[in-house]
């Protein structure tokens, strides 16, 4: 699942306005993270950072000993590692814009030049499904402004938008050194500290927009016995009337997924469309407690007067980082096809 770029790169310039255009729409993505924030933290910090790319070089050897990820070629500090996230979208950005004919926009809270960029009309005016990715520590305080809930409830009273949240992973919230230590070895990476907490900015925007859903966890997927692939999901056909999971059997692998809670009772305002079985080889304290599923996918349908749809996926699903499979791909086309 490559891409290949036509066209010379740009950075630092406006966005050009998307036109409209019927029955094709336009993506934005949007990361969640300081990024200055998250490159300047201390190496020497045990918790809540990303590692380095020295780290990841190490862990994943010799995947990153090309030329090409050298100090010469690539950011061998934090900073690599966030670039490793942008390249990752790289795939998805491509599939999306063959299928709509307008290219995926990229936008961060803080950038890398320090430029701040809230959720308002500069993001929402040309944008139909707006992707808010959460991968910010929770420590870096991140939060959803007024005026940015406010934008974003605007936006959603137009039929036809859609919000995919994806808050990451929740790993380590307690002070148990025993339960951190038991997350640990049931996701099984190493490049994953004991303690890392993501989400402020996403689960600030929920709470705005009252999405009952909490991240939780970090829960590695099965895997189909005597193989290395994904067990399939757990799909609700019947609650997926907007055809989202037509075609599809699984997303990709990633060791430490965030399981979606609900945090409430009402059936009808809010569908869990796909759960995804769990590794229970490793023992979990969410799985003691009888759980061998977590919450994937969900789906909020229009109601009252807010005419678009809110999504619940993980980033990662948009990636290709942690690989990609053909049913991915269903997904991303099924998601640029969406009504």
């Amino acid at each position: 699942m490559g891409a290949t770029n036509q066209t010379g790169r740009t950075y630092n310039q406006n966005h050009v306005p998307r036109p409209y255009t019927p029955g094709r729409r336009r993506f934005s993505i949007y990361w969640t993270w300081s990024y200055p924030w998250e490159a300047n933290r201390d190496p020497t910090d045990l918790d809540n950072r990303f590692s380095t790319m020295t780290e990841v070089r190490r862990v994943a050897w010799p995947s990153f000993e090309g030329a090409e990820w050298d100090k010469m070629n690539f950011l061998q500090g934090i900073a690599g590692t966030l670039e490793l996230f942008h390249r990752s979208t790289l795939a998805f950005q491509q599939i999306v814009g063959e299928t709509t004919d307008h290219p995926v926009a990229v936008y961060q809270r803080i950038d890398q030049a320090g430029y701040k960029l809230p959720i308002d009309e500069r993001v929402l005016a040309d944008t139909d499904t707006l992707m808010v990715f959460g991968l910010d520590h929770l420590v870096s305080e991140q939060e959803a402004e007024q005026g940015e809930i406010d934008a974003i409830r605007e936006w959603l009273d137009r039929e036809g938008t859609c919000l995919l949240l994806a808050p990451h992973h929740d790993v380590g919230f307690t002070s148990d050194m025993q339960q951190r230590q038991m997350e640990y070895k049931h996701h099984g990476d190493e490049l994953v500290p004991r303690q890392q907490r993501f989400g402020q900015y996403t689960r600030s925007l929920m709470k705005g927009l009252e999405v009952p859903v909490l991240n939780q966890f970090g829960l590695r997927p099965a895997v189909v016995q005597g193989t290395d692939q994904i067990a399939p999901l757990s799909i609700n056909q019947d609650l997926d009337t907007l055809g989202l999971l037509n075609g599809v059997a699984t997303f990709n692998f990633h060791l430490h997924l965030p399981h979606y809670a609900l945090t409430t009772e009402d059936p009808k305002s809010i569908h869990v469309l796909a759960r995804q079985p769990i590794d229970l080889s490793r023992p979990h304290p969410f799985t003691a407690a009888g759980n061998r599923e977590f919450n994937s996918f969900i789906w909020m349908p229009p109601t009252g007067t807010r005419g678009g749809d809110i999504l619940l996926a993980d980033s990662t699903i948009f990636t290709t980082l942690f690989g990609g499979t053909e049913s991915l791909e269903h997904f991303w086309r099924n998601m640029a096809k969406l009504r």
